[in-house]
């Protein structure tokens, strides 16, 4: 499937979403004249719910575009190179602000 259909489906299910939130509106609106209790969306609306999640997620992972291996090799994907001897790394961090001396006694 292309992006742009991804994308139309991603927008299908934001609309699907917004339709769910407003026929649960409308329900409540009908138990409210009927004075009876809500205990919850109706069937329907749970499943156009389990829809709009199967949709969205399937335009969420494939309108970013493809997924590509990172190759631990490459020297495109080298950020940083880190020391051979990771036991002595220091890292600054907002914990520096407090005391190291508590003032506490382990006896």
């Amino acid at each position: 499937m292309t992006k742009s259909m991804s994308f139309v489906v991603g927008v299908i299910a934001v609309l699907m979403l917004l339709h769910a939130a407003y026929s649960t509106i409308q329900y409540r609106a009908l138990l409210k004249i009927t004075e009876d209790e809500f205990s919850g969306p109706p069937f329907e609306v749970l499943l156009e719910l389990a829809l709009v999640l199967v949709l969205s997620l399937f335009a969420g992972l494939t309108v970013p575009g493809n997924f590509r291996s990172i190759l631990p090799d490459s020297d495109e994907n080298r950020v940083v190179s880190l020391p051979a001897n990771m036991n002595f790394m220091i890292f600054n961090h907002r914990g520096k602000a407090f005391s190291t001396e508590t003032g506490l006694k382990l006896n």
